[in-house]
């Protein structure tokens, strides 16, 4: 037969609580909450009690620690459990996240590359003109976002009012002529 013994409780320490003690001694406390209340569900069940953990020997077999499941655990034990879950789902949540930047970090590599080789490609086939294509698109996507014109003809005056030119409303076509 096996000895039971009365609702086990988990030591802990009401120093850390307060917040004042650092990280280390709230993250013991979770930690032995966390496996209070899985020891206070594990799938052992003795009738009324849950058998947590074989302890020894003694003259009638094995001795166990184990809870009583007819008391309510400490409302402290709860709240370190729900305390406990928050960060385990805070937790996955970050996992998830990180997961999903990565894929998408992933895609858009492959996606650089794949656009690489296609311009390595043209390149390959013809330098000179792959060269100077590549020259005007990038001109013309930073020149863009500029109001300044630029002119390189001969023979024409160094600032024409262009900007000024192209912002003026244009005229309404008149009727009747």
């Amino acid at each position: 037969k096996k000895k039971k013994q009365p609702a086990a409780r988990p030591a802990t320490s009401d120093a850390g609580a307060a917040g004042g003690e650092g990280t280390s001694t709230r993250a013991a406390a979770l930690s032995v909450a966390q496996a209070a209340l899985e020891a206070y569900c594990s799938p052992v069940d003795a009738g009324r009690y849950r058998l947590v953990k074989a302890i020894g020997h003694g003259a009638y077999g094995a001795v166990y620690t184990a809870l009583d499941c007819s008391v309510d655990p400490p409302a402290k034990v709860v709240d370190a459990f729900k305390e406990v879950l928050a960060a385990q789902q805070d937790a996955q949540s970050d996992v998830n996240r990180a997961q999903a930047w990565a894929q998408q970090t992933t895609a858009r590599a492959q996606g650089d590359a794949t656009a690489f080789d296609k311009v390595y490609e043209q390149y390959k086939l013809a330098p000179e003109v792959t060269r100077r294509r590549m020259y005007y698109e990038t001109m013309e996507r930073v020149l863009s976002q500029t109001d300044k014109v630029i002119v390189e003809t001969p023979g024409v005056t160094p600032y024409l009012p262009l900007p000024q030119l192209m912002q003026q409303p244009k005229p309404a076509p008149t009727e009747g002529r």
